[in-house]
C-alpha cells in the first residue's frame, strides 16, 4: 500500500469513507472522482491531493508525518523503504534518566552501523543518520528507543515513524521482539540472548573483555537488521487486511 492509496489524511475522511471510496475504484488519488462524496467533502480531497502530491513529489516526509494518524504511519513504508532507518539500542537499565544507551543500530537498504559508547557514539553522528532517513522503524521505541535517545543525547528525531509494535498488535502478533520473530520465522544467529545478556555483556566489556562487546554488537545487529524483515511481513499483512484493491 502507498500514500497515494490513502485519504485518511483528509478532513472529515475516515476509515469507513475510506474503504467507501476504495470500494467504488477510488483506490489511488489520480482516480478521484468528486461525484463519489459530497461537494464540501470533495473540495478537501482535492485540495489534499494537490498538496500532497507536491509534497511526495518533494520527498517530503515531515509532511506526511504530520497528516497521517500516528497509527497509520505505516503506510509510508513503500513510498520511503529505500530512505528507511531501522533503529534499535541497548541500554544498561529501563530508566533514561538512570541508566545509558551502550549500542546503537542503525540499519538502511545496504548497510549497518552500530555505534558504541565512548568509542564512535556520539550525539553529532546519530542525527546524521537520523537526519538521513524519511522514516524511522523501531519495535517499542516511541516508549522506549526514542525517549532514550532524546535524554542521553538530546537529538531531534522529526520523521514518521513506525513503531511496529502496534502495527504487530494489529495483526494478533503480540510479545517481545524475539517472540514475534520466532512466530514469523525471522531467524537469527544467537536466540538465546536477551536483553538481560546486553547488560551482562556491556559490564563483562566493561571489565576489559573484547568478545563480550563483540557478542554484543552482533546481537544489537540482528535485532536491527530483523526490524527490516518484521517491517516487511507487517506491511505486507495489513496491506492485504486493509487495503481495498481494485478488482
Amino acid at each position: 500500500m502507498r500514500i497515494e492509496n490513502s485519504f485518511i489524511p483528509v478532513d472529515g475522511v475516515g476509515e469507513r469513507t475510506e474503504r467507501s471510496l476504495w470500494e467504488s475504484g477510488v483506490t489511488h488519488w489520480d482516480a478521484f472522482d468528486p461525484s463519489a462524496v459530497g461537494a464540501r467533502r470533495a473540495e478537501n480531497i482535492e485540495s489534499f491531493i494537490a498538496d500532497a502530491a507536491e509534497r511526495l513529489d518533494d520527498g517530503d516526509a515531515r509532511f506526511f508525518r504530520e497528516q497521517f494518524p500516528s497509527g497509520s504511519h505505516w503506510r509510508c513504508y513503500e513510498n520511503f523503504r529505500e530512505e528507511t532507518c531501522f533503529l534499535d539500542i541497548e541500554t544498561t537499565g529501563l530508566d533514561q534518566h538512570r541508566h545509558d544507551v551502550t549500542v546503537v543500530g542503525v540499519h538502511s537498504p545496504g548497510d549497518t552501523e552500530v555505534m558504541v559508547a565512548g568509542r564512535d557514539l556520539t550525539a553529532d553522528r546519530l542525527q546524521r543518520r537520523l537526519d538521513d532517513a524519511k522514516l524511522l522503524v523501531t519495535f517499542n521505541g516511541k516508549r522506549f528507543d526514542v525517549p532514550f535517545l532524546e535524554t542521553a543525547f538530546g537529538v531531534d528525531i522529526d520523521v514518521p515513524h513506525v513503531d511496529l509494535m502496534y502495527p504487530c498488535r494489529r495483526l494478533d502478533l503480540t510479545g517481545g521482539l524475539k517472540a514475534i520473530e520466532a512466530e514469523t520465522g525471522i531467524e537469527r544467529d544467537r536466540p538465546d540472548l536477551s536483553g538481560e545478556d546486553a547488560v551482562r555483556l556491556w559490564r563483562e566489556y566493561e571489565r576489559g573483555d573484547e568478545r563480550a562487546l563483540e557478542t554484543l554488537v552482533s546481537y544489537n545487529r540482528d535485532d536491527t537488521e530483523n526490524l527490516k524483515l518484521l517491517a516487511d511481513h507487517a506491511t505486507d499483512r495489513l496491506d492485504g487486511d486493509v487495503f481495498v484493491a481494485e478488482k
